[in-house]
């Protein structure tokens, strides 16, 4: 019996027969589907000025097509792909969802009224469900133990590296648009220049599924059977504690992340005045680079406590930035200047993109490999539901109906956010323990060659 503190046994830190220089290729090609799936999934929040003005909607409408309408249809799908991510090609799987997704995002070009736009959304979420039970599943087969953390947050880039793209790209060509007269598009017809971003953001993403057959299943794949649902349930059962307490810990930092996300360039118009191509070129590059400097970062220093025989080393790594990132979310958005508000954002950046990386590591390194898909899938579900789904409307409800309209928007911020990250960090301190018990349940259930 191998005890709490130590390592895992070396079966499972011998990671499968494959060259390692091709395993990084193969994260270097789902970083980059993910940068489009985060570009097509962000772009709303450049968006609110133009949005409003076009279709005459409030913040609180607008937030739900940041977040609700996608995370809907995100999670209701979810789990069922996660289980074909279990049972089938997943280079198939995340081809046909790319294809989805990239299609929907170009629709809402051609959309003119919210309801339209809403319902297009909801297909963004469908396709952008195939990915990362598909991804993290591949990763996990093709590096060993003790460097899936590194090599998950690697894929996690894609997240920021993706927003700051739309900021960037969101922020110069509808800066650059509002200045031109509507367009007229062969086949499509008039079009507004909100909706040329669609066009912009969504059909290059489609040139991208050639490169997804350059990458193959892993040999350790072959010969794997699904695991039935029920047995999938059981196992997440058996660890309720660890399942509730990681899910609930990452949804609700995702939650204050996903708030700031979404609202912090209309926080530097309605607050410092700023023009939205400003304010999407400045957070675009500190999202960007901060937080592939978070992202990376926090896994290697999560592979390291986990090397010192800390195998709660996530949990750990991710409670003390939650708890760092309370008063940091105060300083930013309480803020007495641009200048103050942006220093804070940076630090926000990195420490806001530290955790992406290591939620999904928990989840690879406690379940059996043929479930892998299933228990990332559920794990999205409730990162979607809770973080991409109420955080942004929490914001706009906040400033709505509690701080008394648009210029309320800083203190709906700071709320929100704090109250979000705070929560997180006690939750997946007190997820220490419970995870280790479900390695030990793993280990017996026969996981630790898997």
């Amino acid at each position: 019996m191998t005890s709490p503190g130590a390592p895992p046994p070396a079966a499972a830190s011998s990671g499968p027969p494959q060259s390692l220089r091709y395993a990084w290729y193969v994260v270097g090609v789902l970083t980059l589907v993910y940068v489009f799936s985060f570009i097509d999934r962000q772009i709303f929040s450049v968006l609110v000025g133009p949005l409003r003005q076009y279709l005459h909607i409030s913040d609180t409408k607008v937030s739900l097509l940041m977040g609700f309408s996608f995370a809907l249809f995100y999670m209701c799908f979810g789990i069922p792909i996660g289980r074909l991510a279990d049972q089938y090609s997943r280079r198939w799987l995340i081809a046909m969802g790319l294809l989805l997704w990239s299609g929907f995002t170009a629709g809402c070009g051609l959309a003119s009224t919210y309801t339209q736009l809403l319902i297009l959304r909801m297909g963004v979420g469908v396709g952008e469900a195939a990915l990362s039970p598909a991804a993290y599943s591949l990763i996990t087969d093709y590096f060993p133990r003790e460097r899936l953390a590194t090599a998950i947050s690697v894929y996690a880039t894609g997240i920021y590296i993706g927003m700051g793209l739309s900021y960037v790209l969101g922020g110069v060509v509808v800066g650059w648009a509002a200045t031109q007269p509507a367009w007229t598009l062969p086949l499509v017809g008039t079009t507004q220049p909100w909706q040329l971003i669609f066009f912009v953001i969504g059909l290059p993403g489609m040139a991208l599924v050639p490169l997804l057959f350059t990458i193959r299943e892993p040999r350790v794949r072959l010969g794997r059977t699904v695991a039935p649902l029920r047995e999938v349930l059981v196992y997440i059962l058996e660890n309720r504690r660890t399942f509730l307490l990681h899910n609930f810990g990452f949804a609700l930092i995702s939650l204050a992340a996903y708030a700031t996300l979404g609202w912090v360039p209309e926080f530097y118009r309605r607050h410092f005045h700023w023009d939205i191509r400003t304010a999407g070129l400045v957070y675009g590059v500190i999202v960007s680079v901060g937080g592939v400097a978070g992202l990376i970062g926090a896994g290697r220093v999560a592979d390291r406590v986990y090397a010192k025989g800390r195998q709660a080393a996530v949990f750990i790594v991710a409670a003390c930035i939650a708890g760092l990132l309370v008063p940091v979310n105060l300083l930013l958005f309480l803020a007495p200047s641009a200048t103050w508000a942006t220093t804070w954002l940076v630090v926000q950046s990195v420490l806001f993109a530290a955790p992406f990386g290591m939620a999904p590591t928990a989840i690879q390194q406690m379940m059996p490999a043929n479930m892998r898909g299933q228990a990332s899938a559920a794990y999205l579900l409730f990162s979607a539901l809770i973080g991409l789904g109420i955080g942004p409307t929490a914001v706009a409800l906040c400033t709505q109906y509690i701080f008394g309209g648009d210029q309320g928007l800083p203190y709906s911020l700071a709320l929100v956010t704090s109250l979000g990250c705070g929560l997180s960090a006690g939750m997946l301190w007190l997820a220490r323990g419970p995870f280790l018990a479900s390695l030990e349940r793993f280990r017996v259930w026969g996981g630790a060659g898997a």
